[in-house]
């Protein structure tokens, strides 16, 4: 009998087998349904806690906002304004620390060359060939040589004007500061053939060239004040067809507004106005 018993139930092995499957079924549901109910949970605390959070900056919630208060400390309300004042105070902190950077390094930097650029002036000869000579009697009495008129500053060529501005030949001054002032004239002697009779006077009109350049400034004094001048005085040889001088200067000086710089040169029927070669301009040091 016992040995049919045996043959007709389950042995332990396998219902060893089957409690343990039936364990681990229930575990799984177990675990299934608390994932289920704490997704939930989760789901609705997050959208009653975004609702309140819309709410407090909707001004939806009309409880008044004080921390001192533990009830309020404690509401999800109170905690979004915290979290956004402190997100205020990080950004507010972080841009007043860039903006006292960028002032300390402007001012360890020096001054700005920015305000060089702009005033400055470059003015070029042009063939339109115009000059005032010193007349008796005039405003320009005590000026040397004849001034040149003829400068082009449309911006054709290299030529271009910023913050100045011209006016009969001068340079009018609208900003005081130190400047540098520089002119440059372009001398071309061309011999004419002369008759056997006028080679002495050719050769005491070519010892008689003297060529020189001013630099004047007008103010509010009313005689013309001489900043520069340079001269040269060359002979040309007899067997010479032509003779080419040039003359530089430039200098720094102190301009005032309203006022006015000028070149003037002796000898201007000699002056060649090329663009390259005769031109006249200054910019604002400080």
């Amino acid at each position: 009998m016992a040995s049919m018993q045996t043959l007709g139930g389950p042995s332990p092995g396998q219902s060893c087998v089957l409690i343990l499957i039936f364990t681990v079924l229930l575990q799984s549901l177990c675990v299934a349904v608390t994932y289920m109910y704490f997704t939930n949970e989760l789901k609705q605390l997050q959208n009653k806690y975004s609702k309140s959070g819309i709410a407090c900056l909707l001004k939806e919630d009309d409880s008044s906002w004080n921390p001192t208060e533990q009830d309020d400390m404690d509401s999800p309300c109170w905690e979004v304004k915290w979290q956004l004042r402190q997100l205020v105070r990080k950004m507010i902190l972080r841009t007043s620390e860039e903006s006292i950077s960028t002032v300390q390094e402007k001012q360890q930097s020096g001054p700005s060359l920015e305000g060089v650029r702009r005033v400055a002036a470059h003015l070029v000869g042009t063939s339109q060939r115009s000059t005032t000579s010193s007349a008796p009697g005039s405003n320009n009495e005590k000026v040397l040589g004849q001034k040149i008129k003829s400068w082009e500053s449309s911006r054709k060529g290299h030529s271009f004007l910023n913050n100045l501005h011209l006016r009969n030949g001068e340079l009018v001054i609208h900003q005081t500061g130190l400047y540098y002032i520089y002119s440059q004239t372009y001398f071309r002697f061309q011999e004419t053939e002369e008759t056997p009779g006028a080679i002495s006077k050719a050769e005491n009109r070519k010892k008689s060239k003297q060529m020189v350049q001013y630099i004047y400034k007008f103010t509010s004094y009313p005689d013309p004040i001489m900043l520069m001048k340079s001269a040269r005085n060359s002979c040309w040889s007899k067997d010479s067809e032509y003779g080419l001088y040039s003359i530089y200067q430039g200098g720094m000086f102190e301009l005032k507004e309203n006022d006015r710089i000028f070149v003037s040169v002796t000898n201007e029927q000699l002056i060649d106005l090329d663009q390259e070669a005769s031109f006249f301009g200054a910019f604002l040091v400080a």
